[in-house]
């Protein structure tokens, strides 16, 4: 999965070197839908209603046909009813209230797993097919640019996988949790399934009384009622599709105190909540240390889910980060290297998910700078120098850029392996750029320049572009050509202030 992907079996010292074979890459009010990016799909929406349904896409270079044109969703409610069993679907409503961008005939959706039993657009019965991985709805007549709609689809959301489509939902051991990144969303609702269309989200659970339901953002109410449960949790800022989170199991939520009172929350496996109270414990201080680095902790809430599945990654779902429970009870792993990854899904709350990537394109300033934050932790706090590892990813960076392509212009997946794109090029890779980044600008640049890019661009999405222009702003240097070599290249471009570094010569084939 494209997260923060790790090895499946306990790591030997050696093995911690960015460029060890056993290391593998670490992953797992909106700015609209620009005019631009919908251009050249808006016509396709235009058509006749009798043309056949076809699948849309906002032309993302990585994932073309997610996301769709013609509306900016400004909120989801979901609510799902589960049945006591993670392999039957649960039966789902979802709400999606959205502003027409354009004259809409039809309204495409992104969804791709589960049988819709009908759909209403204001409250009237609509129309519906499918085409590809989309939903394509009829309306009874076509919605006027600058309209305010409202879409209600009645369906099941599967948490049993279809072949070739990894994601969505995660069949625990008691349980299901979601892992959406990047483009599975569309695998449990019908949403627009882009991040660049960020949107307030609130979601209803119903489960057996002796299920506890969480989901991303604060609870807003729990209703009991012949033997079922409904929790109720609604986010306080918008949120990427990728990024939401339910968790259904027999658990314990754990509330503690974080910085500046701030509620944080832990949902762990009833029967493990005191084996894994030593890691819970470690959150506050953990935001305290980031708050240190980069401004204010940027939602409502935050915890970690300890998820008991077989996943081999974490994910950075908004509010409440998904982790294998195994990470924290394996005795293989070292305390350091566990924290630092706590701290890598935590600086994503920054990165990535109050600043969220524009295009797909993009990811590299949310894993870069996950990386390098997990590093950094890790030289303050346990002494594994930030230089040596940067050292060491400069040496494989050729490698990483011939296998996965340039840290801003990755690769596309290959066919069946959507997550493809989550190479070691988006991560050390793209850390690697910050560190060069910092020797050229210097130090207090570098750190001015990572707290404006959170503050200015936040519950927003962001591009490299303005990335680059707010580096050339706060630093008062054209920083044009340095961008270029950097994110674009297909040779790693010398170090500044290590003339001495060196990288190693890509392989005949070079390794993914």
């Amino acid at each position: 999965m494209p997260h923060t992907l790790r090895p499946p079996h306990p790591l030997r010292p050696d093995d911690l070197r960015p460029d060890s074979p056993r290391l593998r890459p670490r992953r797992g009010t909106s700015r609209r839908l620009k005019s631009a990016l919908l251009a050249s799909a808006v016509s396709v929406c235009l058509v006749a209603a009798s043309a056949p349904a076809e699948p849309l896409g906002v032309g993302d270079r990585l994932y073309p046909y997610l996301g769709n044109p013609g509306y900016d969703v400004a909120s989801y409610e979901l609510s799902f009813t589960y049945p006591g069993s993670n392999s039957k679907p649960l039966q789902a409503v979802t709400t999606i209230d959205a502003w027409t961008t354009t004259v809409l005939e039809r309204i495409n959706l992104d969804f791709a797993h589960g049988t819709v039993d009908s759909v209403e657009v204001d409250g009237e019965p609509a129309t519906f097919t499918g085409a590809g991985d989309d939903l394509v709805v009829t309306p009874q007549k076509p919605l006027p640019a600058g309209s305010w709609t409202r879409v209600t689809v009645r369906h099941t959301s599967d948490p049993v996988s279809a072949d070739g489509q990894d994601g969505g939902w995660v069949r625990t051991a008691d349980g299901l949790a979601m892992a959406n990144q990047a483009d599975a969303a569309h695998l449990v609702f019908p949403c627009n399934d882009h991040p660049s269309d960020k949107a307030m989200f609130t979601i209803r659970i119903t489960a057996p009384d002796d299920y506890t339901a969480v989901a991303n953002g604060l609870p807003a109410g729990v209703d009991r009622e012949g033997g079922s449960t409904t929790w109720t949790y609604r986010t306080q800022h918008p949120m990427a599709t990728e990024l939401a989170q339910v968790s259904i199991g027999r658990s314990t939520v754990v509330h503690r105190e974080g910085p500046h009172a701030l509620p944080v929350r832990d949902v762990v496996p009833t029967k493990d909540r005191e084996l894994l109270e030593p890691w819970l414990k470690k959150t506050p201080d953990q935001i305290a240390w980031m708050e240190s680095k980069v401004g204010p902790y940027p939602f409502e809430t935050y915890g970690v889910l300890m998820a008991e599945a077989s996943t081999g990654f974490e994910l950075e779902t908004q509010t409440l980060s998904l982790f294998e429970k195994d990470l924290f009870t394996e005795p293989g792993y070292p305390a350091w290297y566990i924290e630092s990854i706590m701290v890598h899904e935590l600086s994503h709350q920054w990165f990535g998910d109050s600043v969220s990537p524009r295009t797909w394109s993009d990811v590299w300033l949310n894993e870069g700078h996950a990386t390098w934050y997990e590093a950094l932790y890790a030289e303050e706090k346990a002494d594994h120098t930030l230089e040596a590892r940067m050292k060491a990813a400069y040496g494989a960076s050729d490698r990483w850029r011939a296998a996965g392509g340039p840290p801003a212009l990755p690769k596309p997946p290959q066919p069946g392996q959507k997550i493809g794109i989550f190479r070691p090029n988006i991560y050390d890779g793209a850390a690697l750029v910050l560190y060069a980044l910092r020797q050229e600008i210097g130090t207090r640049s570098f750190e001015q320049l990572e707290r404006s890019w959170v503050q200015d661009h936040r519950d927003a999405t962001a591009t490299t572009d303005d990335f680059r222009s707010l580096a050339e702003k706060i630093s008062g240097r054209d920083l044009d050509a340095f961008f270029k070599a950097w994110l674009y290249g297909e040779k790693t471009p010398p170090m500044p202030g290590h003339a001495d570094w060196k990288t190693l010569a890509p392989t005949a084939k070079a390794p993914e």
